[in-house]
């Protein structure tokens, strides 16, 4: 099965009747993904896109057996809402949201600690898993089911991945974006531990950028692991100047830490697949894929 996401999976829109959310959730359903509701404060008893809106998530999730959260609010009321989620009980909470505050996030982190509550994102394309569930913003095309999970951090790069192995006849188990903000869910770490032990992936890439330490813990869950399973990495920002973020608000390498030149080196001696250019990460799955 697909990690996190099946077709049985129930998708709650917080935020729903909103310009985006309204958006994400028609894609969602015209994929076959099963919307059961949407949060609205003061519009609860209401009805949009034919899904019944709930005034909270206790309430919906209560009223739909809704096992997953799309949180789709401006970034001052986002914290609020997954916040909300997790004392709701609910599994996975998908947050795609930009430009939430850091403390704001620190207090999300201190709520989801000791649940069990996992949350994707903030700042996240979402999660995909093709024909069977879509919670995001990531285009319709090309996702093809098939058998390679990505895990990024950045969104246009994994539509690349994406692009690459569907073409090469590969596809995907599970696509998902774990954020590009300092402070987020889940973890490359998690993201690898689901794909190894998930029957229907049979290799793994992640895609990295400076800033942080999200590969290099990845790196060492691979040296402990040592997995049957290819795991293929690009890193982004090999030329990026230090101290200077160069787009997400975690890519910013600090007091010689997170720099694309380190991460390469603990993935590669982990036996991660380096792949050379975003251009090459299909050819670079379908290569270790042979050689395993």
């Amino acid at each position: 099965m697909a990690i996190l996401i099946d077709r049985e999976t129930r998708v709650l829109f917080q935020g729903l009747t909103g310009t985006t959310a309204t958006r994400m959730a028609e894609r969602a359903i015209a994929s076959g993904t099963s919307v059961v509701g949407g949060v609205r404060p003061g519009k609860g008893g209401g009805r949009h896109l034919n899904v019944p809106l709930f005034d909270s998530v206790a309430e919906a999730r209560e009223a739909t057996g809704a096992d997953a959260s799309a949180v789709v609010v401006p970034p001052q009321n986002a914290a609020a809402a997954m916040i909300e989620a997790v004392e709701a009980g609910m599994p996975l909470i998908v947050c795609v949201t930009e430009r939430i505050p850091v403390l704001d996030m620190v207090r999300v982190r201190q709520a989801l600690a000791g649940s069990g509550s996992r949350l994707i994102g903030p700042n996240s394309y979402g999660i995909i898993s093709p024909g069977r569930c879509r919670i995001g913003v990531m285009p319709d095309r090309p996702h093809t089911a098939g058998r390679i999970g990505i895990a990024s951090r950045s969104a246009t790069l994994a539509y690349a991945a994406v692009e690459q192995t569907s073409r090469l006849g590969l596809g995907q188990s599970t696509s998902l974006g774990i954020g590009g903000d300092p402070v987020h869910g889940m973890t490359f770490s998690d993201c690898l531990e689901l794909f190894l032990a998930d029957d229907e992936t049979d290799g793994v890439v992640l895609i990295g950028e400076v800033g942080g330490t999200d590969e290099e813990e990845a790196a060492a869950l691979l040296r402990s692991e040592k997995p049957g399973k290819p795991v293929v990495a690009f890193i982004a920002g090999i030329h990026a100047p230090p101290e200077r973020r160069m787009g997400h608000a975690g890519t910013v390498s600090l007091f010689g830490e997170g720099n694309a030149a380190d991460k390469v080196a603990a993935l590669t001696e982990a036996g991660a697949v380096i792949a050379k250019s975003p251009s090459l990460i299909g050819h670079a799955m379908q290569q270790a894929l042979r050689n395993t």
